[in-house]
């Protein structure tokens, strides 16, 4: 199956890739196919089920704000996440919604929108099901979809199953595994961010993979601008203090640069570039899916120090960044997954410091070897890792844990280029190794909310 980089990073809202990006994209489909199939005249009622992961964690996730807005036609990418709240607000309010814009349907959020924390559907740990009902209260139309990481959505068959659709679009250089992509390179003489730069011109010109490539750099930069901007408490009850401003105050006025050491400032902005972005992605902003929401902070995070710290860093180098983080992620993608509630935060932040590592070796000129070096030590040292969300909120252990993952991501860059590019683990051995451990890993310690921190901090 073909996977794009534009894939993999999407503009989106937050705080979950999963939980918001795919059940507001689910929700749209939806309603668009309501308006399509001539059904929206004889629609006076809407229904969505939430089940697995999604009823578990999904309230703290801002599924029902997402789905709600997915309901009225609006998209993850271009949805403006500042007027959101009024919105939701006055549609709690009226106890109706507007179809796409077109109608207004009943919809009451507290009889409408049903957690199911306990039950699961069969394909996937995080489902839901959206039903039209007629006026007389017959079911008109029903369709399950399947959240599967990512703001990935795949619709469910007639009979309830995964209904994937493949990609088929030829690539000059299709591979689907470290191993072949790594031939690939030695064979014609590239660079994995060649490989992955001329598949991509498989959907678009190389002039639009550059310039998308940029747009997606810009959006991070603005995440961090508004992350060292914004203060107070991020929403949901925890009460979590935004630490990013008064971090970037403190750095500005070098109180605290040679806290430790004046050798490691670099790190105190990394920490601060990933608390940025993943304070913004809790309070339901304007992010990209890196590979996903929960772990958004580590490539911007990343890219900012190959930006602000790494010797002659240009837009050059942001491309081939991006395109080798690419590259890595589609293998994540097709042998293993990037979804906490599948295989644990394993998936999510552990993929990400792998694509992160891997682009910072590329664009400061690792070889193809190096660079899968890079990607398999930031992949290896977070194999196990749970998700277990205080509250069902991404922020405890999250936020932190994408500040933690940044700076492994660069360590894991610094050693593999340190070296030849031989190492004894693949990263094919890593990938198949994080795919059987998440399915060995119990079902709460993944993002259900039920298990590790999540319930034991309770005690403490």
């Amino acid at each position: 199956m073909a996977v794009s980089l534009f894939e993999l990073f999407k503009v989106g809202i937050g705080p979950s890739s999963s939980h918001t990006v795919g059940p507001m994209e689910a929700a749209r489909r939806f309603a668009g196919t309501l308006v399509k199939e001539g059904l929206l005249s004889s629609v006076g009622r809407l229904k969505v089920s939430l089940y697995g992961s999604l009823g578990a964690t999904g309230k703290g996730h801002g599924t029902g704000p997402a789905i709600m807005m997915g309901l009225e036609g609006e998209r993850p990418d271009t949805i403006n996440p500042e007027v959101m709240p009024a919105r939701i607000e006055q549609i709690r309010n009226c106890g109706t919604l507007s179809i796409e814009g077109q109608r207004a349907v009943r919809f009451r959020e507290n009889t409408d929108l049903v957690y199911y924390r306990r039950k699961s559907l069969p394909e996937h740990p995080i489902g839901m099901t959206c039903q039209a009902f007629g006026r007389d209260g017959q079911c008109l139309y029903e369709k399950t979809y399947y959240s599967v990481g990512g703001g990935f959505v795949v619709d469910a068959t007639a009979d309830g199953t995964l209904k994937v659709r493949e990609d088929a679009t030829p690539q000059p250089y299709p591979f689907s595994s470290a191993r072949a992509l790594l031939a690939l390179c030695r064979e014609h003489e590239l660079a994995i961010a060649d490989i992955m730069y001329a598949n991509e011109q498989a959907w678009r010109t190389q002039d639009e993979v550059r310039s998308g490539i940029l747009a997606l750099w810009q959006v991070m930069r603005e995440c961090v601008q508004k992350g060292v901007q914004h203060e107070g408490e991020l929403p949901g009850g925890l009460k979590v203090r935004r630490r990013a401003a008064s971090l970037y105050r403190s750095l500005m006025d070098k109180q605290r640069v040679d806290l430790i050491s004046p050798s490691l400032s670099a790190l105190d902005w990394v920490n601060l570039y990933a608390l940025a972005v993943n304070e913004e992605n809790a309070a339901g902003g304007r992010i990209v899916t890196a590979p996903t929401n929960g772990a958004a902070g580590i490539i911007p995070a990343v890219l900012h120090y190959y930006w602000g710290f790494c010797p002659r860093a240009d837009e050059d180098g942001i491309v081939r960044f991006m395109l080798t983080a690419g590259a890595i992620g589609v293998l994540f993608k097709e042998n293993a997954s990037i979804s906490g509630a599948e295989v644990g935060c394993q998936g999510e932040v552990g993929s990400a410091c792998a694509m992160a590592a891997a682009g910072l070796a590329a664009a400061t000129g690792g070889s193809p070897e190096q660079v899968e070096n890079a990607a398999e030590i930031g992949m290896e040292h977070h194999l196990g890792m749970t998700c277990d969300p205080i509250g069902g909120l991404v922020q405890i252990p999250c936020i932190e844990r994408n500040a933690m993952a940044s700076v492994k991501a660069i360590d894991a860059a610094i050693m593999a280029l340190r070296g030849d590019g031989k190492h004894y683990v693949s990263l094919d051995k890593v990938l198949h190794t994080m795919r059987e451990t998440g399915r060995d890993m119990l079902d709460k310690y993944k993002e259900t909310s039920r298990g590790g921190l999540a319930v034991n901090i309770i005690e403490c």
